[in-house]
């Protein structure tokens, strides 16, 4: 009778644990990595490019009164290759300029083409670079139609606006000694306004 008895009383008393079935036990959470930013892949600059450009310039020279400025205008041509943050190409520009050197009537700055070479930064969609070429200026002084070459460095910004065209900016240093064998030396400074057209 004891028996019996411990055995429904046992059996009262773990009867609730074993009602539900098993015990269910909690998962572990799961930890997800946290998603990496997304950063938009930057702009190819590799390919071919022709635009025109507008600006003013400054001419100085150690001539007496062969000094002047006013503004310029023209065309360029150029080709660029992306090394990945980095941008290195060529361009040739040709700019129409009409400078009065103030010397006498008709003294006055006619052109300016340069080849140069270039280097720069790529940031997202812009590009900031550095350049080095030769120039070739031509001028009229005194009557006569004269012609030099000299050395041209400065630097650059282009910004592309779309996958075609491009808007920027560019200062340039022109250095002539002994301008066309003239005993004249200039100096013409360059800030231009351009805007691109790529391949």
């Amino acid at each position: 009778m004891k028996t019996i008895a411990a055995l429904i009383a046992t059996a009262t008393l773990t009867a609730p644990a074993f009602a539900g079935g098993p015990v269910a036990v909690a998962e572990e959470p799961v930890i997800v990595p946290a998603a990496e930013p997304y950063v938009a892949p930057g702009l190819d600059w590799t390919g071919a490019y022709v635009g025109a450009q507008l600006g003013y310039g400054d001419v100085d020279s150690n001539g007496a009164g062969l000094d002047g400025n006013g503004w310029l205008g023209g065309v360029h041509a150029g080709y660029r290759w992306d090394l990945g943050n980095w941008v290195a190409g060529g361009e040739l520009s040709w700019d129409k300029a009409k400078i009065d050197l103030g010397a006498a009537a008709g003294d006055e700055l006619d052109s300016v083409a340069a080849l140069k070479l270039m280097a720069g930064r790529e940031i997202g969609n812009s590009l900031v670079y550095g350049t080095l070429g030769a120039a070739q200026a031509k001028a009229s002084v005194g009557g006569a139609d004269l012609s030099d070459n000299g050395l041209v460095y400065g630097l650059g910004f282009d910004y592309a606006v779309n996958d075609r065209w491009t808007v920027g900016g560019e200062v340039l240093q022109h250095n002539f000694d002994d301008f066309d064998a003239s005993g004249v030396d200039f100096d013409a400074t360059t800030i231009k306004a351009k805007v691109g057209l790529r391949f």
